[in-house]
């Protein structure tokens, strides 16, 4: 199983996977990092959610004149606060869910943030030869791109969000270790950016109507990648 997979399957299933997915977790401590993330939502939110709320009261009638459709306004007030709090819990958990599970930090420049997002997924730079099945990749950039295989060994593919829009998030086997290719076909740039980080060189470059970011060891030799991957994209209009 790889760490794609294992993760959708923990966001589904919190607090229950397969024995596969449990020894994935004990052998990869992002992903185990991953699931403790998960499962501490999740509690979160059946705490959130399992509060006491009173059986609703009808309202009575009074009896006026002979007519009983007259509603006693001092128990109409009563239940109104019940069902504002039931819905701001609800709103609460939906708040914390989302900052939880969003990256809520907001950056100067489309190069920061793609540095940046290197780090919230460190189980995707692993050295490996098993590639990705054609089907997983088709799932992830089928709606934006096509590729084809001169790209080289692709071991993970993710959607993720990267300036407000999702993108597919590829990991290429280079020569030194993993390289990062992020799709960027939203983002327009007129030059190539460089990308520098800690231990890490990469380039943004203009492909068509968008770009693709390309991020490796500083001793990779990027430019053999970068040629193969901007010639087996294509984006779809």
């Amino acid at each position: 199983m790889q760490c794609d997979e294992y993760r959708e399957l923990i966001a589904a299933t919190p607090s229950g996977l397969s024995a596969g997915a449990a020894e994935h977790a004990a052998q990869c401590s992002a992903c185990d990092a991953y699931r403790r993330s998960m499962q501490s939502l999740d509690q979160l939110i059946s705490r959130a959610l399992n509060i006491d709320i009173p059986e609703l009261a009808m309202p009575e009638l009074a009896d006026i004149d002979g007519l009983s459709n007259v509603v006693s306004l001092p128990l109409r007030r009563v239940a109104a606060p019940v069902w504002l709090g039931l819905a701001a819990s609800i709103a609460v958990v939906s708040v914390l869910a989302v900052r939880f599970l969003a990256n809520d930090a907001v950056y100067p420049s489309l190069s920061e943030e793609i540095v940046a997002h290197l780090d919230h997924e460190p189980g995707a730079l692993r050295v490996t030869t098993e590639a990705i099945s054609a089907e997983r990749l088709e799932s992830v950039i089928g709606e934006r791109a096509r590729m084809d295989s001169n790209a080289g060994l692709i071991s993970y593919a993710r959607s993720c969000v990267i300036n407000g829009h999702t993108v597919p998030h590829l990991v290429i086997q280079g020569e030194s270790g993993p390289v990062t290719v992020l799709l960027l076909p939203d983002e327009m740039i007129d030059a190539a950016v460089p990308l520098e980080g800690e231990g890490i060189r990469g380039v943004i470059l203009p492909v068509g109507n968008g770009s693709i970011a390309i991020i490796g060891e500083r001793d990779e030799p990027l430019e053999v990648i970068e040629k193969r991957v901007v010639d087996s994209v294509q984006w779809k209009t």
